[in-house]
């Protein structure tokens, strides 16, 4: 019989275990802090209907949506009604709503799950992948404090990663719709296309945005064209800075005040929440792509490290299941996407293949001791420490030898001299040496160098 070629399709992330292990680590690290700030864990269905996804038509991430269909209705000719997640916000808007008369608001959820869309492939790119996000979705009305403490929400998440330094970006659509007005582009729609091209300022440069607004698309003066990008390139250093360059714009439409108020109030809050200043700022270029927020965006990026673009986003949006409820349900997010995020922090070598989540192997030099063995190893992980046994009796060396490659630092030895002396021979394959230390004392030990193990990193 002919063998199937083992392949994984191109955009998955398949991890060796230790590559995995570390991975996970960064899972656990912000469901932590995400817990950390009083959300709640939510998980919804990898499939749904496709109608409920497929609410509104057009976007490119709906034109990458994997259909799900049985091999039945397949061989029936019926077309697909489900269809895979693509983001997590719109499993979240169908979630509220359903149980809109259930939950608590303000509703404070996390959620860190798979999500499938149909990438092309390419380096980086990922069809299936996770996305770890938090949402307070509001009743009728959310206050803008909300927005303020999702920044603080990051900052804890990545200080705690340790990738490097960072800074949070925050700026207002308020503010640059209001802004856009006071120079006549008053127009919403012609509005949200400046929007668009404002945000590939960083990605495609000033020359390329201001050719494309003085184009024939958009047909703005050249004098419009450099006040929109003289805003858009407006930085803050300071917190007392980026109020200093937000009453410098001068007065404006209502938007723009409000805008700016905003601003003001969540850079203030963000700043009483403990963040510090180096870890903020004002830019004024942030547009966010989606057409739904409304406010506040955030987009985090790496100091160090530019080129990997934003770790983080999000915003404020004001209706987010208008789609499946007459309720309003203004709300603030942010999304994490780990899959992508991971393998850029490999490629840049800030993250690193971890050591094993096994802290101990048992080895085995008599097979007629292998109750011995296993009440040892029940005993340990009883206290704690994670622990192998090997089963299947074989060369001492070559049981070392696989502590080694499975990332396990520390093999115990138990022979007939171990048994008589009282005594348990600990090997540390990472240092290359050895020691005994009497059985009664085996687990106090070993506590002690998995200790100072891990603080040696």
């Amino acid at each position: 019989m002919a063998l199937t070629q083992a392949r994984t399709m191109p955009g998955v992330l398949e991890l060796l275990p230790l590559d995995q292990v570390a991975f996970q680590r960064m899972l656990d690290t912000i469901r932590r802090n995400y817990e950390r700030f009083g959300f709640l864990p939510v998980e919804t269905p990898v499939i749904e209907y496709a109608d409920v996804l497929l609410t509104k038509t057009g976007g490119e991430t709906e034109r990458q949506v994997y259909f799900v269909q049985s091999t039945g209705s397949l061989e029936q000719g019926e077309k697909p009604d489900l269809a895979l997640r693509f983001d997590l916000t719109v499993p979240l808007a169908r979630y509220v709503a359903e149980h809109e008369r259930e939950l608590s608001f303000p509703f404070r959820r996390y959620q860190m799950q798979k999500v499938y869309r149909g990438e092309r492939a390419q380096r980086g790119r990922f069809r299936e992948f996770y996305q770890c996000d938090i949402d307070v979705i509001g009743k009728d009305s959310l206050s803008i404090r909300y927005d303020a403490e999702l920044p603080a929400v990051i900052y804890s998440v990545f200080r705690e990663l340790a990738i490097g330094p960072f800074t949070i970006q925050l700026n207002n659509r308020k503010l640059m719709r209001g802004y856009f007005e006071s120079l006549g582009v008053a127009d919403a729609e012609q509005q949200m296309l400046v929007l668009r091209e404002v945000d590939k300022l960083d990605k495609r440069g000033a020359d390329y945005v201001r050719d494309t607004l003085t184009g024939e698309a958009f047909g703005l003066s050249p004098e419009v064209a450099t006040k929109i990008l003289a805003f858009v390139q407006v930085r803050s250093t300071s917190l007392q800075d980026a109020f200093d360059k937000l009453d410098a714009l001068g007065a404006g439409p209502e938007a723009l005040e409000q805008g700016r108020a905003e601003l003001k109030e969540v850079l203030g809050l963000i700043h009483a929440l403990g963040v510090p200043e180096t870890h903020y700022a004002l830019n004024l270029s942030i547009a966010r792509g989606l057409d739904y927020y409304t406010g506040t965006v955030y987009e985090t990026t790496l100091n160090e490290h530019p080129q990997i673009g934003s770790i983080c986003s999000g915003g404020r949006y004001e209706n987010l299941a208008g789609q499946y409820t007459k309720s309003h349900l203004p709300g603030v997010g942010i999304s994490i996407g780990l899959s992508r995020l991971y393998w850029q922090l490999r490629e840049a070598g800030l993250v690193h293949t971890a050591q094993s989540t096994v802290d101990v192997l048992v080895t085995q030099m008599d097979e007629a001791q292998l109750p011995t063995y296993l009440a040892l190893a029940g005993e340990l992980r009883g206290a704690g420490i994670a622990t192998e046994v090997v089963l299947e009796a074989g060369k001492l060396g070559k049981q070392f030898k696989y502590a080694d490659r499975a990332g396990i630092r520390f093999a115990l030895v138990l022979g007939e001299d171990e048994l008589a002396k009282g005594v348990v021979t600990v090997k540390d394959l990472r240092r290359g040496d050895q020691f005994e230390v009497a059985r009664t004392e085996l687990v106090k030990t070993l506590r002690v160098e998995l200790e100072q193990a891990a603080a040696m990193g």
